[in-house]
């Protein structure tokens, strides 16, 4: 096995599908190794260097939910939710909860395959994490504080570029008003929900001046936003 090769964590306790998964990655050279338990999963992941995570919901110890909110607590490592279910609520709440993605069973291994490959593309690695950053038609340089939409730098004002810059650590993650605030602002800012809702609607504008059409802020209702690059 190549070791330099992507490292993939399946967490699922049906032994054929993780079986199916774990052929699918190792196929397309990826090292991929496999746990049932959300515990087992979790001591893992505190002790060694881990590209994906898919993590299967219903597992026999920890949900799958319970292991990412835990997940999240020491570590930004991308997490593709596997589910029974394809409930909206399940969705919101997983990615909530810190997810980059969601497949429903029945999957097709080689989308998940595909998937994850392109979690990974997104994925910044530690030595790249200075200068400029591209994310679509979006790049920043986090040491600069500053922010492009394609060759436009934008003029934007320290809680708009906090936003912004919270969307882009997890493009197409929904976000709470609540995760951008703790993200963004100081703890004695103003932090009533309208006024994240004010900063996005001052930033739509600045990306509508720079060309960003169709807008990349998506609004969740009753969730929060997502940027879509």
């Amino acid at each position: 096995m190549n070791a330099t090769a992507p490292a993939v964590l399946v967490v699922e306790d049906e032994t054929a599908i993780a079986d199916t998964v774990l052929y699918a990655l190792r196929s397309e050279g990826y090292q991929a190794r496999h746990c049932a338990l959300g515990s087992q999963a979790l001591q893992l992941l505190r002790t060694e260097t881990v590209d994906v995570v898919v993590l299967d919901v219903g597992l026999p110890d920890l949900s799958g939910f319970e292991v990412c909110r835990a997940l999240r607590a020491f570590s930004q490592v991308p997490v593709i939710f596997l589910t029974a279910r394809n409930d909206e609520i399940d969705r919101v709440l997983g990615l909530e909860l810190g997810a980059d993605d969601y497949m429903a069973k029945p999957f097709s291994p080689r989308e998940l395959v595909a998937r994850v490959r392109a979690r990974l593309r997104r994925a910044v690695a530690p030595e790249q994490a200075q200068g400029w950053q591209s994310h679509g038609r979006f790049a920043i340089d986090r040491d600069g504080r500053r922010i492009r939409y394609g060759e436009q730098l934008l003029d934007l004002t320290r809680y708009e570029y906090a936003l912004l810059a919270a969307l882009l650590q997890r493009p197409g993650a929904i976000l709470s008003r609540a995760q951008l605030m703790d993200r963004g602002w100081d703890s004695d800012a103003d932090s009533a929900d309208r006024t994240v809702d004010t900063h996005v609607k001052t930033l739509r504008g600045k990306l509508r001046a720079a060309g960003a059409d169709p807008d990349p802020i998506r609004t969740h209702r009753g969730v929060g936003y997502a940027l879509e690059v």
